[in-house]
């Protein structure tokens, strides 16, 4: 059964002084406020807060879809305070996995066109939510000591369940900061251990590197066991599968440290992870629909999401409708929004094999005036240029999270607005992309056989096991670019494809190009200043212990 991380009404009052004051350069000021001497009194108080910490990954508030955000300051709560939408659109419109139809007051254009200023409210709610995340999460950890427990008279059982919680809590932690690390580069920093306050200080990037793999290490023993706790909390699994990304973009996040030991690491715990009792789940479209949660055969850690329970705009139901139009009924909800398509560079990436099925080309595209008609597929015929930012019948629709269920059943909101569609953090697939990858980048302890061997699984789901049209989805050989590509293939609109081009120096390059990159029709070259964030002006005003990113 999911986690419900929102229907527990102990959640909502969290100790919002110490909130405020502890994070000044944020505006954290969430509704009917309680003291944590009230919230901390028993387990269930414990329990909730523990909720409310998963359920920041999920929701930007209280009570969801709107009405008590986390984060105020003249934010949206749907679509600039969520954790999942604010990832998406950075992960994925600066690249040719997405573009967007709405220009909403040209933001979400400037993304993709890398036009992006520190005065954007997408970024200024994106640096947010972690960093709420993070406060909220060290205030839990202050309370979870043997000390705070007993001084709270909690003893027993119910004092051991909380004490083992921590170590999920700093994964959580660390999950946040990597956020911070990967986007925009550094952070501020606050730990449970600094004082109430206290006006937080900014960590670099290589010192932000150091420390989450070092919690992430440090916590490794006191997590549970892969596959031995309840569906949506964290483990050892996804310990290792984060480790994993981590080192696999050393090079990026900590290049003066950064050595082909790293490499090993990649492929150390990917292998960890491999090891772990996971297998790829047979049927790839089940991934991402309404009952995913089913799919914890290949699942290391999802977010659950659900339409009663966990309503907003900002997590799967955004993923669902934004590219949905008048086929919403095909993607299971009432009304499309349309907004979101892809470009004709992640058609591209399927065309090499012209005459095979690869089944994750969950594209649908309209071909008849009536808009009736899905076609699947990526011929030429179907796949056509983005030659009209606004114009969202021109381009390539992506069909791959829907909000129906692979056994028919209805979904859990009856109005169909919000998804019950998981989103998976880590999954197998990504682990032995990571083996391959670090194997062809100089791993020593990686060897390439076996990295063949897990790339050709990724590929032997895809195309059925089978010999398509006389075209046999294995690869002999493989090559940086064959992982690159096979990544845009396999983990499309899943938040990886910004971070995957920084890594092969592709994503502000002139290199590499698609529709509309840098505002240009036809594709063109961007400073590579552009591959980190902007740090909000508006927390640079406040905390003057941070700095801006180089030409912002």
């Amino acid at each position: 059964m999911k986690l419900k991380v929102i229907n527990n009404l102990l959640i909502v009052g969290i100790a919002l002084v110490t909130l405020s004051s502890c994070s000044k350069d944020l505006n954290l000021s969430p509704q009917n406020a309680q003291l944590p001497s009230t919230v901390f009194s028993t387990p269930a108080g414990y329990k909730g807060v523990l909720a409310k910490i998963y359920g920041t990954l999920s929701i930007g508030g209280d009570q969801g879809p709107a009405g008590s955000p986390d984060i105020t300051g003249g934010l949206d709560e749907g679509s600039q305070v969520a954790l999942i939408r604010g990832m998406f659109n950075f992960e994925e419109l600066p690249t040719d996995e997405a573009i967007e139809a709405w220009n909403d007051g040209g933001v979400l254009d400037n993304i993709h066109n890398f036009t992006l200023t520190s005065s954007d409210k997408f970024v200024y709610g994106l640096y947010a939510r972690p960093i709420y995340n993070i406060t909220l999460i060290n205030q839990y950890l202050q309370q979870a000591t043997d000390a705070q427990l007993a001084s709270n008279g909690i003893t027993g059982t119910a004092a051991t369940d909380i004490k083992n919680s921590r170590a999920e809590a700093r994964f959580l932690r660390a999950f946040n900061y990597w956020v911070m690390l990967d986007l925009f580069g550094k952070s501020t920093f606050i730990t449970e251990k600094d004082p109430i306050g206290a006006l937080p200080k900014e960590i670099s990037r290589a010192n932000l590197f150091a420390y989450i793999v070092s919690e992430l290490k440090a916590i490794d023993g006191d997590l549970a066991p892969v596959k031995t706790i309840e569906y949506g909390r964290v483990d050892q699994g996804a310990e290792w599968a984060l480790l994993a990304r981590m080192y696999l973009n050393a090079s990026i996040y900590s290049p003066a440290t950064a050595t082909p030991k790293y490499y090993d690491s990649a492929a150390m715990y990917a292998n960890k992870v491999i090891n772990g009792g996971y297998s790829l789940h047979p049927n790839y479209p089940q991934l991402f629909l309404a009952d995913n949660d089913k799919c914890t055969d290949e699942f290391i850690f999802a977010i659950n999401c659900d339409g009663l329970h966990t309503q907003g705009y900002g997590n799967t139901t955004f993923l669902v409708h934004a590219p949905s139009g008048a086929d919403n009924l095909y993607y299971g909800v009432g009304g499309g929004w349309n907004g979101y398509r892809a470009t004709s560079g992640l058609a591209n990436l399927f065309s090499d094999l012209t005459g095979a099925t690869d089944i994750r080309a969950l594209f649908t595209t309209y071909l008849d005036t009536t808009k009736k008609k899905l076609v699947y597929g990526t011929s030429s015929t179907q796949v056509s240029a983005t030659t009209g930012v606004g114009d969202f019948s021109n381009g390539l629709h992506i069909a791959k999270f829907r909000n129906v269920r692979s056994d028919g059943k209805p979904t859990n909101d009856p109005q169909q607005i919000f998804a019950d569609n998981d989103f998976a953090v880590f999954r197998l697939a990504e682990m032995y992309l990571i083996y391959a990858e670090a194997a062809l980048r100089g791993s020593t302890v990686a060897d390439m056989t076996t990295a063949l061997k897990y790339f050709n699984l990724v590929r032997e789901r895809a195309f059925g096991h089978a010999n398509v049209a006389g075209i046999d989805s294995d690869f002999p050989s493989i090559t940086l670019q064959n992982i690159l590509d096979e990544r845009g293939r396999e983990l499309y609109w899943e938040g990886h494809r910004r971070t995957d081009l920084i890594r092969y120096g592709l994503l502000t390059s002139g290199t590499y190009t698609w529709p509309w990159k840098g505002g240009v029709l036809s594709g063109t070259g961007v400073s590579s200043d552009y591959n980190l964030l902007p740090i909000p002006q508006n927390n640079i005003i406040a905390n003057p212990n941070l700095t801006q990113n180089h030409g912002y």
